[in-house]
């Protein structure tokens, strides 16, 4: 028997157990979900026979350690910024990994040790990063056998809400971590390449700068840059390429209005406000306005931004409550952390609602000097609030990851993500399997 642990019992958790558990007969496993509070790995393991839950606190080295020498494979689900204590006991302990989340540069420094050991560190096999990965590799990989150059590289992803259940003028609702939502550009310049042009976008500027994607059947999405597109050079093999560019999706106007939130200073994390707890959503507001007695705290906002009153940008800040007396009721928090517990509010699913993924790749390339163009993408939706494509994408792949690991197809030890053919082909064609397929197209060129 072949003994999984999976740390951390969270929101795409389900997905990754659900495929276990079902393949746990068939592939000799057993599985132990451990998370902190043993109540929510207990519902979590609810009903799935081959899932035992366990409470681990894993920032206690000792049970931690104990925990996953028991284990063949370790899949965390925790933070981010938890994985490394983990991956160096797995190293140590001679224990493969696998985790949703971007190869740090901490993680990467294991790669020797983890080389010597003989073990296997998978990273970055969720939806994105993850399955932009698998679907993009497969066409870069096809116009290379054909002898063909690329020119272009444009990948956008976003987690939203399903045109079913999008019934607020943000047209959004929240379908993972809302902290990351709310930080989202803020850790320095996004960088990228245009047509040979090195490009970078401050903070201040990034929601300001999109671009438009039309999908047959789905309509109109924005979007914007995505942290460092010129990291994915190296790892796609495109060192030369004139144009890499990697984003995240909303609906059209989303952006507009975010940037309200950053131009007024809503979304810094650096320090914390003076009376949080007691203040109301309008005082929050008006903590980032210039004094004026005379005017009202909403008139204050158009005039500091120039927001002319009948703009829609009034009819979404005022729908999120903005300017009630509501009590934020949080103590010593940050600007950004009121404006997550303000929007979780009315942005969170309803009983009923469902997400949608929408993943879209352009691709441009030259064979025997002729430019072509294909377009790639996919679409998933939720079955609920609680069984989401957002944890449906992210847990599948990280569950399939560890079934190739664990019966010997992925085998090259090291720190890794999924951009080889003996990855992205198994993982590809059982993804279509469960629903989750791109549609792929050629189309007329269009550089830049």
């Amino acid at each position: 028997m072949k003994k999984i642990l999976v740390i951390g019992a969270g929101r795409s958790t389900g997905s990754l157990l659900n495929y276990l558990n079902t393949h746990a007969t068939q592939e000799g496993w057993t599985i132990t979900l451990a998370d902190y509070q043993l109540e929510l790995a207990e519902s979590k393991a609810a009903n799935k026979e081959h899932v035992r839950p366990i409470s681990l606190d894993v920032s206690d080295e000792v049970s931690r350690k104990k925990a996953i020498e028991e284990a063949d494979l370790v899949v965390s689900m925790l933070p981010a910024h938890m994985h490394i204590p983990v991956a160096t006991d797995c190293v140590a302990l001679k224990k493969h990994m696998v985790t949703a989340s971007y190869i740090s540069p901490e993680m990467r420094e294991l790669n020797q040790s983890a080389i010597d050991r003989g073990v296997i560190l998978m990273n970055e096999i969720g939806v994105d990063p993850g399955v932009d990965h698998l679907s993009a590799m497969k066409i870069i990989d096809q116009v290379r056998d054909q002898g063909g150059k690329m020119l272009l590289f444009e990948s956008f992803t976003g987690g939203l809400v399903a045109p079913e259940s999008d019934d607020n003028p943000w047209n959004y609702k929240f379908t993972w971590n809302p902290r990351n939502v709310v930080l989202a550009g803020s850790g320095g310049a996004v960088k990228f390449k245009q047509e040979g042009t090195y490009k970078y976008i401050p903070y201040s500027k990034l929601f300001r700068r999109t671009e438009f994607i039309s999908i047959e059947g789905y309509g109109r999405f924005e979007g914007y840059a995505n942290r460092d597109s010129l990291m994915y050079r190296s790892v796609y093999g495109l060192r030369d390429i004139p144009t890499i560019y990697r984003g995240t999706l909303r609906r059209p106007g989303f952006c507009r209005a975010w940037d309200v939130f950053v131009k007024l200073g809503m979304t810094d994390d650096t320090y914390a406000m003076e009376h949080s707890k007691t203040m109301t959503h309008r005082q929050f507001i008006n903590s980032f306005l210039p004094y004026n007695p005379n005017d009202s705290v909403e008139l204050k906002l158009m005039h500091s931004l120039a927001i002319p009153q009948d703009s829609d940008l009034m009819e979404k800040l005022t729908w999120l409550d903005l300017f009630t007396d509501d009590v934020v009721g949080l103590e010593e928090a940050t600007p950004a952390q009121i404006l997550q517990h303000i929007l979780e509010k009315k942005w969170s699913l309803s009983k009923g609602d469902k997400d949608m993924i929408v993943m879209f790749h352009k691709l441009g390339f030259e064979i025997n000097g002729e430019k072509q163009m294909i377009e790639s993408y996919m679409i998933t939706k939720g079955e609920d609030e609680e069984t989401t494509a957002m944890a449906k994408t992210v847990g599948l792949p990280v569950a399939m990851a560890t079934k190739l690991i664990l019966n010997g197809t992925i085998h090259t030890p090291g720190v890794h993500l999924p951009i080889t053919k003996e990855i992205y082909q198994p993982m590809l064609k059982e993804l279509e399997s469960l629903g989750i397929s791109f549609v792929e197209q050629n189309v007329p060129y269009q550089g830049y």
